[in-house]
C-alpha cells in the first residue's frame, strides 16, 4: 500500500513534504546533527539509549539546560525551544524542574543517596501507593520492566504454572514473555522482528487479541497460565480501549481459572491519581506503575492484593529478623528503593500528581484533542483523535480500533513520520514511537495552541 493512500492523502504529496521537512531540519539543526554523528564513536546507536535514535529527521535534538523553573519546555543546542508533549514517553509526566522534587533530590543527595537501608520517606510512600491504587503491599523496582518481571516470577511461584498471557500489540518493557504478537494469519510470532533470544516463547507465552473474550476463555481454560499481563487501555499500538464488559469478563475468567491478573499502569497512570484501576474500578491481583512516579528518576513500583501477598509469603516466608536468609527470590536491584528515589517519589505522590493537577492535565489534553479534531474535520480527513485522561492519540482511520489488528490495518508509517517531523520543525515534541501527546501539570494553554496551530497547518499542507 502506498503511503497515505488509505488515509485520505495523496501519497506523492506526502513524499514531497517529507523531503521539504528533512531539508528544513538539516538547515536548522546543524549542531544536533554534528553531535549525533560524532557520538557514534562512543555509543552503539549514537546516543546513550537506543530509544533516542527513534526521533525523526536524521538526528535527535541535543538538549541543553534551559531557564530554571517548572515547565513543560525543553531547549536544544541549536537554540530551539520545544513544547514537550512527549514528556520522556511518560517519564516526565510531572513536567521538568519541579522545585519540590529538585529540593528533595538535592537535600537527599547531599546526605545519603543510597545505603541499602530504608529511609524516613519509605512509610509515607508505601501509604500513598496503597491509597492511590487500592493494593496494600508494595515493593519498589528500578523500572517497570523489572517490576513486571517480578510479578511474573511470583505469579509462577504462587500458581505453579508456566505460561504468561499477553495481548497482541502490547508493550511491557523488556519482558521476554511479552515480545509476541499475532500475525495477519492469526499465528504467534515475535513482535517487530526482534531476535527470539533463545527464549521458549511457544512454551511460556500465550497471546490473544485485546477485547477477544472467546480467545481469552479458550486459552485460560487449559489451566497452565500463571498470569495475564495487560494494560487497562492499550497505549503502545495506538490507543485501544476496552470494549464494554471486557474488564469484567477478564476478571471473571482469571478468577475462575485461578490465574493472576497483573495490570500495568505505567502509561495509563495519566488517567488519574489511581490510573485506570481507580477510574475504571478495576481489581487486579498485582499492579505495576513506573516512569512517572519518581519525577524522572528510574523507578517503578508493584503492589499485591492481600490474598496474593499472603500467597507470596507462603512460598517466600517472612522469617525472624534474627535469622539470615537469601532474600533474592530471583529479582532485585540494589538501587531499588534508594533514599534518593524515595525522596523524589514522596514529593511526586503528595505534592505534584495531585487530583487538582490531574484536572489541569485533563483540561489541557481535552483542549488539545478538540483542536486537533477540528482541524481534521475541516480538512475532511478520515482520521480519529482519542483521549484517555492526559494522553491523546491521533490515528489515521475513522474508526476506533478494537485490537492491534485494526491498528495495523490503519498504520501509515510515512504519513506518521511526516507528522512527527513537521511538528518537530515547528517546536512541538511528541513521542517518537507513534502519534501520542501527553500533558503535564504545567503544560501551558499557549503551547496547546502552538500544537493545534502547527497541526492545522499540517493538514492544510496535505490537502491543499
Amino acid at each position: 500500500m502506498r503511503a497515505g493512500s488509505a488515509a485520505g492523502c495523496d501519497p506523492d504529496r506526502v513524499e514531497a513534504l517529507i523531503e521539504d521537512e528533512r531539508a528544513r531540519f538539516a538547515d536548522t539543526h546543524p549542531n544536533s546533527i554534528r553531535r549525533f554523528e560524532a557520538a557514534h564513536r562512543q555509543w552503539l546507536y549514537g546516543a546513550p539509549s537506543h530509544w533516542m535514535r527513534r526521533w525523526i529527521g536524521g538526528a535527535p535534538p541535543c538538549l541543553v539546560a534551559g531557564p530554571p523553573g517548572w515547565s513543560a519546555v525543553v531547549h536544544d543546542v541549536d537554540g530551539h525551544r520545544y513544547a514537550d508533549f512527549c514528556l520522556g514517553d511518560t517519564g516526565a509526566m510531572c513536567g521538568h524542574g519541579h522545585p519540590g522534587i529538585a529540593d528533595a533530590l538535592a537535600r537527599q543527595a547531599s546526605s545519603v543517596a543510597t545505603a541499602m537501608l530504608p529511609s524516613e520517606d519509605a512509610a509515607r510512600v508505601g501509604e500513598a501507593l496503597a491509597e492511590r491504587f487500592g493494593l496494600p503491599r508494595w515493593t519498589l523496582a528500578t523500572s517497570a520492566s523489572d517490576a513486571n518481571r517480578a510479578c511474573i516470577r511470583l505469579a509462577r511461584a504462587v500458581t505453579g504454572r508456566p505460561r504468561v498471557l499477553v495481548f497482541s500489540g502490547c508493550y511491557h518493557g523488556s519482558v521476554e514473555e511479552a515480545h509476541v504478537e499475532l500475525g495477519e494469519d492469526g499465528h504467534r510470532r515475535l513482535r517487530n522482528g526482534i531476535h527470539d533470544n533463545a527464549f521458549p516463547h511457544g512454551a511460556l507465552s500465550a497471546v490473544v487479541h485485546f477485547n477477544d473474550v472467546g480467545a481469552l476463555e479458550r486459552v485460560l481454560a487449559a489451566g497452565d497460565v500463571a498470569c495475564v499481563l495487560t494494560e487497562p487501555v492499550m497505549t503502545n499500538y495506538g490507543l485501544v480501549r476496552p470494549a464494554p464488559g471486557f474488564h469484567e469478563a477478564l476478571r471473571r475468567l482469571t478468577r475462575q481459572t485461578g490465574t493472576l491478573l497483573v495490570i500495568d499502569e505505567t502509561h495509563t497512570v495519566s488517567d488519574g491519581p489511581g490510573g485506570c484501576t481507580g477510574s475504571m474500578g478495576l481489581d487486579p491481583d498485582l499492579l505495576v506503575v513506573g516512569k512517572a512516579i519518581a519525577g524522572g528518576l528510574p523507578a517503578a513500583a508493584w503492589g499485591a492484593s492481600a490474598p496474593v501477598a499472603e500467597a507470596i509469603h507462603r512460598v517466600l516466608p517472612r522469617v525472624s529478623p534474627w535469622e539470615r536468609q537469601s532474600a533474592h527470590a530471583g529479582f532485585g536491584g540494589t538501587l531499588a528503593g534508594s533514599a534518593l528515589t524515595l525522596a523524589a517519589m514522596r514529593v511526586v505522590l503528595d505534592e505534584v500528581l495531585t487530583p487538582g493537577a490531574y484536572e489541569t492535565m485533563h483540561a489541557r489534553a481535552a483542549t488539545l484533542a478538540e483542536g486537533t479534531g477540528r482541524a481534521i474535520a475541516a480538512a475532511g480527513l478520515p482520521w480519529l483523535v482519542d483521549r484517555i485522561g492526559a494522553r491523546t492519540e491521533t490515528m489515521f482511520s475513522p474508526d476506533e480500533p478494537r485490537d492491534a489488528a485494526d491498528v495495523r490495518c490503519s498504520r501509515q508509517p510515512r504519513l506518521e513520520g511526516l507528522l512527527h517531523l513537521w511538528l518537530l520543525n515547528r517546536g512541538v515534541l511528541m513521542t517518537p514511537f507513534h502519534a501520542m501527546l501527553l500533558t503535564c501539570p504545567v503544560t501551558s494553554a499557549e503551547d496547546v495552541a502552538l500544537h493545534v496551530r502547527a497541526f492545522t497547518e499540517f493538514v492544510e499542507a496535505l490537502t491543499s
